[in-house]
């Protein structure tokens, strides 16, 4: 069963951070909206790297196993914070 993830549109600026850091390209722009929006929910693996780069905080995921994380870049999300 794949990871539910959630991108609440009330909170997403369009900034397309997700799109970026997502290892196996779950998300896409919906141009006409100029939101991100979920396209392969199926690839997701849970790294949480979208979530947690996320200035907005309009990443969820519900119905995944935490496990150590190999893919978050955790110096490129500090060094894009700075520009959010």
């Amino acid at each position: 069963m794949p990871v539910e993830i959630m991108v609440h549109e009330q909170s997403c600026r369009g900034c397309e951070l997700c799109i970026d850091i997502c290892p196996t390209k779950v998300f896409k722009l919906d141009e006409e909206k100029r939101l991100c929006s979920v396209d392969h929910a199926e690839d997701c693996i849970a790294c949480l790297s979208c979530a947690y780069i996320c200035p907005s905080g309009a990443i969820t995921h519900r119905d995944f196993h935490l496990v150590k994380n190999f893919y978050r870049d955790e110096e490129f999300c500090r060094k894009m914070g700075k520009f959010l």
